[in-house]
This record gives C-alpha cells, structure tokens and sequence, in this order.
C-alpha cells in the first residue's frame, strides 16, 4: 500500500480497480481519512505545492494494517448488482423504440470502453495476486455482458418493438 493524498484515492475510486465494487464521495473519503488519523490508522504529512495549498498525504499505520487485516477476515456480504441500464430494460416497453436501441447501444460501448480501460491499466508483472485476479474477473464479467448484449440486441429490441405495437 502506497502513500496517497484524498484526492488520489478518490481517483483510485473511480479510475482504478476499486471502480467497479467501491463508490465514495469527497464528503465520504475526508471525513474518513480524519477519523482514521484520530485513531491512529493512518499518518498524514503536509507536502508543499507550488502556487497551491500544501497537499495531505496519507500513510496506513502498522496499526491500520492490523485493523485492515482483521477487517477483512469476516464473510463478505453477498454482492449487490445495482444497474439503470438492466432497470430501463425491464420497463423497456414503456420507453419510444428510438431511446431503448440508443440506451442499449450505449450500454454496449460503455462495457467496450470498460474492458479497455482495465486492459489498459499496466503490465500484469507489475500487479500483485489481488490486483490480477480483480482485473481479469472484472474483464470476465464485463465481457459476458457485452457478448450477451451484442447476441441478442435484435430479438430483444424486435420483441419490445412488436410487443409495442400490439398494445396499441
């Protein structure tokens, strides 16, 4: 585990590994980050910045690592698998034929560009075990989506279409 300022572990959020089963917000991760120094998890140093306020730069604590271990040894939570996109579909008769083909268009370059960016993410000599394993289980997932969506987008778009045109 590296040192990080909020700001790049917001980034990690979003743009890294953690992006796909981990969301928080500035006003989640600060608040955290502070509570977390207060008990003694993390340390923080100040580092100068040019033009810029000095940046926060967070370190877990051999005490953090302890509690992160202890942390983790409990069974995970069953997963959730919250999605829009798959709440859109269900409903998809109530929606004009035209926005259902560009919301399920979209859904498919969406998982596209997803596979690439965890593709794109570095030399898998350079990742540990974890990080390897989450990267090609997220490419895994994300492309069984994809290949269902792309084998089946037009008899599912044709059966919404028809069962439209038969309720009016």
């Amino acid at each position: 585990m590296r040192e990080a300022s909020g700001y790049e572990i917001k980034k990690m959020i979003e743009e890294d590994v953690f992006g796909h089963f981990i969301e928080a917000s500035y006003g989640s991760i600060y608040p955290a980050l502070g509570r977390m120094t207060e008990e003694g998890l993390l340390s923080v140093r100040s580092e100068e910045q040019a033009g810029k306020p000095d940046k926060k730069v967070y370190t877990i604590t051999p005490s953090g690592l302890s509690e992160l271990a202890m942390a983790l040894e409990v069974d995970p939570a069953k997963d959730k698998f919250r999605s829009e996109f798959l709440f859109q579909m269900l409903l998809g008769e109530m929606l004009p034929a035209n926005h259902l083909a560009l919301i399920y268009e979209a859904q498919i370059d969406y998982l596209r560009e997803e596979i690439a960016r965890i593709k794109q993410r570095g030399d898998e000599s350079e990742q540990h075990d974890g990080m390897q394993f989450v990267s090609k289980y997220g490419i895994v997932s994300l492309s069984a989506g994809l290949n269902y969506l792309e084998e089946n987008k037009q008899e599912f778009l044709g059966r919404l279409n028809k069962a439209k045109a038969t309720k009016q």
